[in-house]
Formats: C-alpha cells, sequence, structure tokens
C-alpha cells in the first residue's frame, strides 16, 4: 500500500532522480536509511518500475522531434510492432484507440530524415505527422 510518504518520495524522484537518499530525506523529514527502505519496497512491488534518462535531442544532432500517428492497413499491425521497435529514431511508441493504431514519438535529423522515415511507415498504414514545437510543464508521471 503506498501511503501519502511514499508519494511525495515518488514526487521528488520524478523530478530528479538523481538525488541522494539524504537529501530526499530533508524534504520528507526521514533518514537516509529509511528514504533507502521506502523506495526498495516501492520498487520491489513495482510501484517504481525504473528510471530514465531525459536527453536533448538537438544537441545529439536531431533538430526535430514529431509525434506520428498511424492508422494500419489490414494485416499489417503486428509486423509493424516488430520492425518499429528496430528504428533509432523511435524515443516511443503506443498502440491506442480510435482512428490511428499506433503513437509514435521520433527524434530526427532533419526534413529529409522526416521524409525518409515516412516513406518507411507507409508500408504500414497511413501516417498522419505532428511537428512538437516545443514542451509543456516539467512534470512527468
Amino acid at each position: 500500500m503506498v501511503n501519502d510518504l511514499d508519494r511525495k518520495i515518488i514526487d521528488i524522484l520524478k523530478l530528479n532522480s538523481r538525488q541522494s537518499y539524504a537529501e530526499i530525506g530533508k524534504q520528507v523529514f526521514l533518514s537516509p536509511s529509511s528514504v533507502r527502505e521506502r523506495i526498495k519496497k516501492l520498487e520491489d512491488t513495482g510501484v517504481i518500475k525504473g528510471y530514465s534518462l531525459r536527453v536533448n535531442q538537438t544537441l545529439l544532432g536531431n533538430s526535430l522531434e514529431v509525434f506520428i500517428m498511424l492508422k494500419m492497413f489490414s494485416g499489417k499491425l503486428k509486423p509493424a510492432l516488430v520492425e518499429i521497435e528496430t528504428y533509432p529514431e523511435v524515443k516511443e511508441a503506443y498502440r491506442i484507440t480510435g482512428q490511428h493504431n499506433l503513437f509514435i514519438r521520433v527524434a530526427l535529423k532533419d526534413q529529409l530524415h522526416l521524409q525518409q522515415f515516412i516513406d518507411k511507415l507507409v508500408n504500414f498504414g497511413e501516417p498522419t505527422t505532428h511537428l512538437i514545437l516545443s514542451r509543456v510543464g516539467k512534470k512527468m508521471t
């Protein structure tokens, strides 16, 4: 069972998962060892599934980030799911309900790279592309 103190620790970790147990403890008024035990319990029970790294794609040479919604052709969903996992440009992909079957976040070098990437996707379905202008807020769940 997750209580309010656990939720506060989770919120702190969401902002910066590299904080020490001592730093977190100061914020929630617990000893470092108590914080460590709570985090370990949250990890062991699967509440905390892992930690991730956010990368500045522009500094890696990817000046475009886009969302692509893909409406699959009949019988193409399963092959697309397998192949899309191999594309290094794909940062996140979700199966969704509605008119489209997949929602993909992609980081690309430029417009030519986007065109080449779309050319791969049209083998599986009809893509709708949305250019990401900026991120709103800092909170991630």
